[in-house]
């Protein structure tokens, strides 16, 4: 099902699709930072507060319901700038929203099209790129996560201190109109999911994801590895302060560490996979994952630099693992169904995300002297969770492969 593409016509694509990525894993990690700028724009609390970030997952995640009904009737290229384009409409929204309200409802519509355009770059890769060298596209598409941690979050805040709140949301739209004229030239039409049988209702295609066992075997796994990371992740830095004690002021240099780290080891991670098999790379490394993860959640004072030790570890690793997971994940689709079942995956990776915020929070307490108390345990909750994603990524068939099953 893959295309034909040289490899100058490959690398234009795969930059390009690393380009929008980039606006979209950008819209959705500066919120976190902006946080006292927001609360104190609108005279807002925490709760009131993660409610918008909130509000951009769970969106996400219905819109990939949504996309499921339709996103395999249309050409790849022309439905992925379109939803480009309403996602630099709705973050524009947010730039110039006058209230709270809006700015949630603005929120929920950037996350709805943001999700739609993640499962479609992940769509494009399974469709476009051999499985031979998928994990290595999915390596360099990645590595988008990095450089917006090393470059796109310094850079928002910077605007957001100098210009105010609605500079970073106005860099990021304005950054997702020139990904629109990029991928007007270097994205190639993906029209050959579109030659197969006539699709005979518009829940048609949902039906056949669902119907498909391998495909449910799939989204299993990814909900696993989602969750896995996502009961840690969202208090990392609220530990490190409280108990580590890092300074505030110290918390960028981490993500930059990190990022910088990441960037690095997310290209290596995916030639390793395509050379050595995605399942089996994909096991070494979720195990690897396991000591910086406890070390992270059971960490008591350090100093900065045997915190970034830890913390560099974990990004590296917990972020490698899912260089493989997607290129199992796209590979486990039927190919006339990809867009439909990546749409679908786009939702339970939301709804894990937000099951293991969630269930991290009810964990998580604060004790009398401020530190606190539980992260030991959401480590061991995500521990189970790795191990249990590794012992079940054997079940997954991956089409087009050459070698023996996994």
């Amino acid at each position: 099902m893959s295309v034909e593409l040289s490899p100058r016509n490959e690398r234009f694509l795969l930059l390009t699709l690393a380009g929008i990525q980039f606006s979209h894993v950008l819209d959705f990690m500066i919120m976190m930072p902006l946080g006292p700028i927001l609360m104190a724009a609108f005279a807002i609390d925490t709760h009131e507060f993660g409610l918008l970030v909130a509000s951009y997952s769970f969106s996400a995640a219905a819109s990939g319901v949504l996309a499921a009904t339709f996103v395999d009737r249309f050409e790849r290229k022309r439905l992925l700038l379109v939803v480009v384009g309403l996602f630099a409409l709705a973050t524009l929204a947010c730039a110039i929203a006058p209230g709270y309200a809006s700015l949630l409802v603005a929120r929920g519509l950037a996350g709805t099209f943001g999700g739609i355009m993640g499962a479609l770059i992940h769509t494009m890769i399974g469709d476009a790129i051999p499985f031979s060298r998928r994990a290595r596209a999915s390596g360099i598409v990645a590595s988008a996560f990095s450089i917006s941690t090393i470059a796109g979050v310094p850079l928002s805040l910077w605007l957001a201190n100098h210009l105010g709140w609605h500079a970073p949301f106005v860099l990021v739209a304005a950054l997702s109109l020139i990904c629109i004229g990029v991928g007007l030239r270097y994205l190639p039409e993906l029209r050959q999911h579109l030659h197969g049988e006539q699709r005979a209702h518009l829940l048609s295609d949902t039906f056949g994801v669902l119907a498909d066992s391998n495909h449910l075997r799939a989204l299993l796994f990814s909900a696993l590895i989602i969750f896995s990371g996502f009961t840690v992740i969202p208090y990392i830095t609220v530990f490190a302060v409280n108990n580590v004690g890092i300074a505030q002021s110290e918390i960028p240099f981490v993500y930059l560490v990190g990022g910088f780290a990441t960037f690095i080891s997310a290209r290596l991670i995916g030639r390793w996979a395509d050379r050595h098999g995605k399942a089996e790379v994909y096991r070494r490394v979720a195990l690897l994952a396991l000591l910086p993860l406890l070390a992270l959640t059971h960490a008591g004072p350090l100093p900065l630099w045997g915190w970034l030790i830890c913390s560099t570890s974990f990004f590296v690793l917990i972020s490698g693992r899912m260089i493989p997971a997607m290129a199992i994940i796209a590979s486990a689709a039927q190919a006339r169904l990809r867009g439909t079942f990546m749409s679908l995956n786009g939702t339970v990776q939301s709804l894990a995300m937000g099951l293991a915020t969630t269930l991290g929070g009810f964990l998580i307490g604060t004790g009398a002297d401020g530190r606190i108390v539980g992260y030991p345990l959401v480590g061991y909750v995500a521990v189970v969770a790795n191990l249990a994603a590794i012992w079940w990524a054997g079940r997954i068939v991956m089409h087009g492969r050459t070698e023996a099953k996994p």
